[in-house]
């Protein structure tokens, strides 16, 4: 359990940034060089670790030698018998430390992020339901202090929401928001059933990196743009010009339209912001996809047909299929208080990635524990 991975890649890479660092022109670009030395700095905690931890190895394998020597002073034994506890609680932090610092970071936790939400079975509830999510996570952006941009919409004729997507930019968003791909259950009664019964309604999310084209490269003869009239409301200037834009992209299949700005050219653009990311995520799943093969347990952060969630208004339950988390606060839930939700998403998400790093199987996974009947 004590034994670490071997870090000679690590200081194989430390003395590359080195390298970089004492090259007279290595500050010309500084927002590379911040990043290196980011980098730098993290790498060299590590390799700090890793030595501090053999110490404490040492040291405890000291402490024992000389506690089970018998020809020893009773009182140096009894010292050291003393110590042993203190270092072996210093080594399995270290050891974590170590650990912690080994695991390669999400090249897109930094990023901004797209989000759309889409009503699935269940007619008007599910587009209602829809607009509720729209709120959750507006109201969770807006106490991290992000910013939310709408970008495409469509109303249903109970005032929910067909399909919402919207931008949210902001420090680390992805990181927080990542895990929300998927499909979201409601269960309650629905403001239209005089009998009082429950009804089962479903909304899918996707949450996609904001991508940026230096990340997709996108050959224009492999889209057909079109425009439009704007239809709906949304005044004057959306309806009498054709401001609505489609691009498709013919390679994929994948479609975005855009209409709510009265601009043509800010609809294009922010089709376009979806379009990128929607290939990134595309070739994230794909990368994905060939590691899960070698992992038996998964989160599963981006498969929209995945049932994640239950809303259960009735019983005021939350339920996260996928780590078996249950919570009985629904409404403090709606009003966008989801940290601990995503707490413990990312500790066992943190956990399966030391599995693989070490070989030990994580016990604490439960897949898809829901309690529902």
């Amino acid at each position: 359990m004590d034994n670490l991975p071997d870090i000679s890649l690590f200081k194989h890479r430390l003395d590359e940034l080195a390298a970089q660092m004492a090259d007279p022109a290595f500050f010309q670009n500084p927002r590379k060089a911040a990043e290196v030395s980011r980098e730098q700095q993290k790498l060299e905690q590590l390799v700090a670790d890793h030595r501090a931890h053999e110490k404490a190895g040492r040291d405890i394998a000291e402490a024992q030698a000389l506690v089970k020597d018998a020809s020893a002073d009773a009182d140096l034994r009894e010292l050291a018998q003393a110590e042993l506890p203190d270092l072996e609680q210093r080594r399995e932090a270290l050891r974590a430390s170590v650990l912690r610092g080994m695991i390669p970071p999400d090249p897109t936790d930094s990023r901004n992020t797209v989000m759309e939400i889409r009503a699935g079975t269940g007619g008007d509830e599910a587009s209602l339901f829809a607009a509720e999510l729209f709120r959750l996570y507006s109201r969770y952006a807006e106490g991290r202090g992000w910013k939310v941009q709408p970008m495409s919409s469509s109303t249903s004729e109970r005032g929910g929401c067909k399909e919402v997507i919207f931008l949210i930019t902001g420090q680390d968003v992805y990181r927080q928001l990542k895990y929300e791909s998927g499909v979201h259950r409601v269960q309650r009664v629905p403001v239209t059933e005089a009998n009082g019964r429950i009804h089962t309604s479903t909304v899918t999310v996707a949450v996609l990196p904001e991508a940026e084209e230096v990340d997709v490269q996108i050959d224009p003869q492999d889209l057909e743009i079109t425009v439009s009239r704007a239809s709906g409301p949304g005044g004057q200037g959306v309806n009498t010009t054709d401001s609505a834009v489609q691009i498709l992209h013919k390679p994929t299949g994948l479609i975005v339209q855009c209409a709510d700005e009265r601009s043509q050219l800010k609809n294009k653009a922010r089709a376009m912001t979806v379009l990128r990311s929607r290939l990134l995520k595309l070739k994230e799943e794909e990368e994905r996809a060939k590691y899960a093969a070698h992992r038996r347990n998964q989160i599963g952060t981006g498969d929209r047909s995945e049932r994640i969630r239950t809303y259960n208004f009735p019983q005021n339950r939350l339920t996260d299929h996928r780590i078996g988390l249950t919570l009985y606060s629904l409404t403090q839930v709606m009003e966008g208080e989801i940290d601990g939700i995503i707490e413990s998403l990312q500790r066992v998400d943190f956990e399966q990635r030391l599995a693989a790093l070490t070989g030990v199987e994580y016990s604490g996974f439960r897949k898809d524990a829901d309690g529902d009947e």
